[in-house]
């Protein structure tokens, strides 16, 4: 029994460990990304530069997440995706640093797009695979990337590197650390034997099945639809507090992780008491009351919203994935995980990234931009998406259907 709990102890400190890293190379480029390229002249291109991720999500995820699930183990894939990630991103740092041509730059941003995209699915299929319980102990794991995020903006912000590619090249090196920390991971045997493939099976399409299930497909597209709002969040929340009189605002953004910390180690407690419909309730409203704060653009208000943040995102992403993994056959874990990636930074973040900059472009005036209208906007989105989840959604069994677990929500 001693020899039970300590090799438990080691793989929750592993995957903690790994999710720390993770989430540190995460934050250290997307955070910074949007005032450093305005410090470079490639305001034109931010909206186009945050989409990467969204047009990467489309294909990268489910082709690498099949790929985990029948040809080869996640912690080989993550840590091949890791390596590549930490090219593209010195790559992409070294573009902006040396002034190449905003196309060229953001050619090289997407090749980092299509790297990273697939990482953090990974990451949550590995962590799943060896959890006993994943409703008690995800949250406190996924907490470490939380803690991970918010240590490598607050390392961009000591470095005074907020509007400089330094924060890229540190994200960099970030990356080659994760890539090394999978070595000391055991790597997991696939679930499902690879056998003769079809084009759609490698591309992991087969995991469009799982959107006949009523309640799966309301989850996906809750969490998609919520995530073209928050795209907003980073690419906006920063200028907006620059134009506040805040300087570093890498390091002011992570008052979001506080909360989204302090939400995910009460999660597994929630999980347990209240039924799925209502911890997904909570977290959007206080996604719309994030937004509803931010639009009376004062500082208080603003870091208010930041705030909210973390719960918002923590009560409906961390939830949707703990979802997938009690509903959802073992042999499909990864291509689950990644048509998650999938319908949230793809489908989500593509309409986000560039709605919410088509929207922000028509809240600017020559006399500056009208943060009121612009954060009210969301708010309201935020809220449509809250009231169409509370109508379609049951969480009542239906019939078992391809990857499914049997069994009561």
């Amino acid at each position: 029994m001693d020899e039970l709990r300590t090799r438990g102890r080691v793989e929750v400190g592993g995957l903690s460990a790994l999710f720390f890293l993770h989430g540190a190379a995460l934050g250290m480029w997307f955070v910074p990304l949007s005032t450093v390229l305005d410090a470079h002249g490639l305001r034109a291109i931010k909206p186009w530069a945050f989409a990467a991720s969204a047009v990467a999500a489309f294909v990268s995820p489910l082709f690498f997440g099949a790929m985990a699930d029948r040809e080869a183990s996640p912690v080989k894939v993550l840590r091949g995706l890791a390596l590549a990630t930490s090219g593209a991103m010195a790559l992409a740092s070294t573009a902006i640093s040396l002034g190449w041509p905003a196309w060229l730059v953001l050619a090289v941003i997407q090749l980092h797009a299509l790297c990273s995209s697939p990482t953090f699915s990974l990451s949550s299929t590995i962590a799943f695979a060896r959890l006993a319980d994943a409703r008690k102990e995800f949250g406190p794991i996924r907490a470490m990337a939380t803690l991970g995020w918010a240590a490598g903006c607050w390392l961009v912000s000591a470095m005074r590197a907020d509007t400089s590619p330094l924060a890229g090249y540190s994200g960099a090196v970030m990356w080659l650390v994760v890539a090394a920390f999978t070595f000391v991971l055991p790597a997991e045997q696939r679930l499902e034997p690879a056998g003769k493939l079809s084009w759609r099976e490698r591309l992991g399409l087969d995991a469009l099945t799982l959107l006949k299930n009523p309640d799966h497909r309301v989850v996906f597209l809750t969490a998609a639809l919520f995530s073209i709002p928050l795209a907003a969040f980073y690419p906006y929340a920063p200028p907006h507090l620059r134009e506040l009189g805040f300087q570093r605002t890498a390091a002011w953004m992570t008052l979001g992780q506080v909360t989204e910390i302090i939400t995910m180690f009460s999660l597994g407690a929630l999980l347990l008491k209240w039924r799925l419909k209502w911890i997904f309730a909570w977290g959007l409203t206080f996604g719309v009351l994030r937004f509803g704060l931010s639009a009376l653009n004062s500082k208080a208000w603003l870091l208010s919203g930041i705030v909210l943040h973390g719960s918002s995102y923590t009560l409906v992403f961390i939830t949707a994935q703990i979802y997938l993994e009690q509903r959802v056959e073992a042999a499909w874990r990864a291509r689950a995980q990644a048509l998650m990636t999938l319908m949230t930074g793809g489908v989500g973040n593509l309409l986000g990234y560039l709605g919410t900059g088509w929207w922000f472009s028509r809240c600017s005036r020559a006399g500056g931009t009208q943060w009121p209208d612009f954060w009210a906007g969301l708010a309201v989105a935020a809220g449509l998406v809250m009231a169409n989840f509370l109508a379609a959604y049951r969480g009542k069994r239906r019939t078992q259907g391809v990857g499914e677990k049997s069994g009561p929500l």
